[in-house]
């Protein structure tokens, strides 16, 4: 595959058309030629469409390059996708639905939302490893937007109008290698061990303050710090400086974040961050998971966080 573009103009010129776009998608779909997602057959001749479209040799069955991903039935054109893909993937800060809704040119907002919403969806790599090594934990609270209210209220782990959040940084060295954050329904020992069981590889060891939801963590080493007169950025730097541009992030970006699709956005924060080093590459990554995830509609991700 050709040179990635590296700037706004050299994207242009790589997918100014549906056309040039729906061959992009084909070659990260099935980067080993077209495979038939019914049957499996590794055989098939294309067929003359408004979208790249296949006919299996073994079944029959007619697939176009977007059928069963995220883009399944969509009447956006392809280009719109891309760029929607391309400015969430590689924007440090990302971009808010209302932004892409201008940029774009899209109809409305709910259309917009949608966009930006499937494609964080795709976010999640399924076979994304655990974090392993030495693994900074801890948790923090993130203001609660709501219809009613404005962001803010509430200090400390049971504060009133705030989302529990956990995040855990796996450190390499004295660098941050990879990160997860989660919503929490609290702070107990319960939620914060479910997901470091999820997040963290039980070889791991554990770098934690020394609330009372760590201690029989399921992970081989923990070594937990008392945070008294040492500063706690001196003790878990790592993961308060991601809380730290998380909240101004979500702040900056969206104005806040609602609870409902509150893991939603860590997981896209997640994303860009594990990725920060080839946003480009993040593209191509976005669009491969995207053209894996089944298609769900607004109803379904309306009712999901």
């Amino acid at each position: 595959m050709a040179v990635f573009p590296r700037s706004l103009i050299e994207f242009q010129r790589r997918f100014p058309t549906d056309a040039a776009c729906g061959e992009y998608l084909v070659a990260v779909r099935w980067p080993q030629g077209f495979c038939c997602p019914a049957c499996g057959h590794d055989r098939g001749w294309r067929l003359e469409r408004r979208l790249p479209t296949f006919e299996c040799a073994g079944c029959d069955r007619q697939t176009s390059v977007t059928a069963g991903t995220v883009m399944h039935r969509s009447h956006l054109p392809l280009t719109t996708w891309l760029w929607a893909a391309y400015l969430m993937a590689t924007h440090s800060n990302g971009i808010s639905a209302l932004q892409l809704q201008g940029q774009l040119g899209i109809g409305s907002y709910k259309t917009a939302w949608l966009l930006a919403r499937k494609l964080r969806r795709a976010m999640v790599d399924p076979d994304r490893l655990p974090l392993a090594g030495l693994v900074e934990v801890d948790e923090t609270s993130l203001p609660q937007r709501t219809k009613d209210d404005p962001p803010g209220g509430g200090h400390g782990r049971s504060g009133k109008g705030r989302m529990p959040v956990v995040g855990a940084v796996e450190v390499e060295g004295r660098k941050p290698k990879r990160l997860r954050l989660a919503a929490l329904a609290d702070y107990s020992a319960r939620s914060l061990h479910a997901f470091i069981a999820q997040a963290v590889a039980p070889d791991a060891t554990i770098k934690t303050d020394a609330w009372q939801g760590y201690p029989g963590a399921p992970v081989a080493g923990h070594d937990p710090r008392t945070v008294g007169a040492m500063a706690a950025h001196l003790v878990l730097p790592w993961t308060h400086r991601v809380f730290s541009n998380l909240k101004r992030w979500a702040l900056g970006t969206y104005h806040g974040l609602r609870r409902h699709h509150l893991q939603a956005y860590l997981d896209e924060f997640v994303f860009r961050f594990n990725r920060r080093h080839d946003r480009h590459a993040a593209f191509h990554r976005l669009l491969g998971l995207a053209t894996l995830l089944p298609h769900a509609s607004y109803q379904m991700l309306i009712a999901h966080s």
